[in-house]
């Protein structure tokens, strides 16, 4: 590989859109490689460093965890479609399960704050009130 299909970690950094100290956790975490350091020189990246690294930040921003993206780069060869498919269909799932909970949160709070609305200047929030009733039905010693 020639220096110029070569750049040093800030440039490798910069090029893939994070931090040097990003590139330098995944080395870490052995999601990328940490090339050996010349005599007297600087260690060397190429364009194959710098995809890897924006297919981890794709990755992570389609909700991957770190873990699951190692297991994702091993089958990076293009020949293991079925098992890269079944994790991410464990992710899909996962999404829609927090989708679902979201959901729940949404109209929860949405019906609280409308309570609130109505309830105008009473002494009591409803909103304060419902959050309250788990607490207090926590905290009431057995047998209360």
């Amino acid at each position: 590989m020639s220096d110029a299909a070569t750049f040093p970690i800030a440039a490798l950094a910069a090029a893939a859109g994070v931090g040097v100290e990003t590139i330098r956790y995944y080395q870490r975490r052995s999601l990328l490689h940490e090339p050996p350091r010349p005599p007297g020189g600087i260690r060397r990246y190429g364009a194959g460093d710098v995809a890897r690294v924006r297919f981890i930040k794709r990755s992570q921003a389609l909700g991957f965890r770190l873990d699951e993206i190692i297991d994702l780069l091993r089958l990076a060869d293009g020949t293991h479609c079925d098992a890269a498919r079944t994790i991410a269909t464990d992710k899909l799932i996962d999404v829609r399960e927090k989708l679902a909970q979201l959901q729940r949160i949404e109209r929860e709070l949405s019906a609280l704050v409308r309570a609130c609305a109505v309830a105008g200047s009473e002494v009591s929030c409803p909103l304060i009130d419902a959050l309250l009733v788990d607490v207090e039905s926590c905290t009431k010693p057995a047998g209360a």
